[in-house]
């Protein structure tokens, strides 16, 4: 496996603006120096954390998604952050995949923070993505899903696990207790990408965005609080090295999810 150099932004998300955002967003991208294979934004980018879905819900051809494929074109690289999205008369919080032909994927959040009400919003997952860039393999999930160590458990189908959140400053401790951790118990990098500031129900946001190793260490520097574009190279030698030494997945249960 290649290396792989993955781009983390993070900011603060101008309260279900979505114009302010987009604009917004392309002048943060526009200072990414060097290359970079992956871009990664927060959850509900455009909006921010909101339950007024129909209000806000976009499709395909929609001005995020179009925004998306333009800058993933203007980059030759992969963009992803998720948007509520609207399907056969649900709303969904969706994460788009999207490569620089124009071409996308994509994952509906599983795990619907009832806390907040995005239950009685949105319409769960059903099914996980995999997908490839570069040789390695993305499990992109979102926010809540962190929470549920079954759903993003490794099957030897990837190689690197995402979150993508609007998680809040008073639950930071549990963030990054559990990103470390699931990077260590599925033997895979974790790329975590959380917003800052304040949203428009008074909810702060500190951040702690990061990228870590199988081992659980923290390979970033991008500091609580603080607006920040880092660009983490992810090492694919070390992952598979790792894994070959260490193989913790030979012991592994074997369960299913129904």
């Amino acid at each position: 496996m290649q290396d792989i150099n993955i781009t983390l932004v993070q900011t603060a998300l101008h309260w279900e603006d979505k114009p302010r955002n987009l604009d917004m967003f392309s002048r943060l991208l526009s200072r990414i120096e060097g290359p970079t294979d992956l871009v990664v934004l927060p959850e509900m980018f455009n909006t921010g954390f909101s339950m007024h879905a129909a209000a806000l819900a976009e499709t395909s051809d929609g001005p995020a998604v179009q925004w998306l494929a333009e800058k993933a074109s203007d980059l030759g690289c992969v963009i992803t952050g998720s948007l509520i999205f609207a399907e056969g008369g649900r709303f969904y919080n969706r994460l788009i995949w999207m490569r620089p032909d124009g071409t996308f994927v994509h994952y509906n959040k599983r795990h619907l923070f009832r806390m907040a009400g995005e239950h009685e919003s949105f319409a769960a997952g059903s099914r996980r993505l995999v997908t490839d860039l570069k040789g390695w393999r993305f499990c992109p999930l979102i926010c809540y899903d962190l929470r549920f160590p079954v759903w993003s458990r490794n099957r030897g189908d990837y190689d690197a696990l995402m979150f993508i959140a609007n998680w809040p400053e008073p639950r930071s401790r549990a963030w990054k207790i559990l990103l470390p951790a699931r990077a260590i118990e599925n033997q895979a990098c974790v790329i975590a990408v959380n917003r800052i500031g304040m949203d428009g129900n008074d909810k702060a946001y500190s951040g702690d965005s990061g990228a870590y190793d199988p081992r659980g260490t923290l390979l970033s520097r991008t500091r609580s609080h603080e607006e920040s574009i880092e660009t983490v190279t992810l090492s694919g030698r070390e992952l598979v090295d790792f894994r070959e030494k260490f193989q913790v997945a030979l012991d592994a249960d074997a369960f299913e999810i129904h």
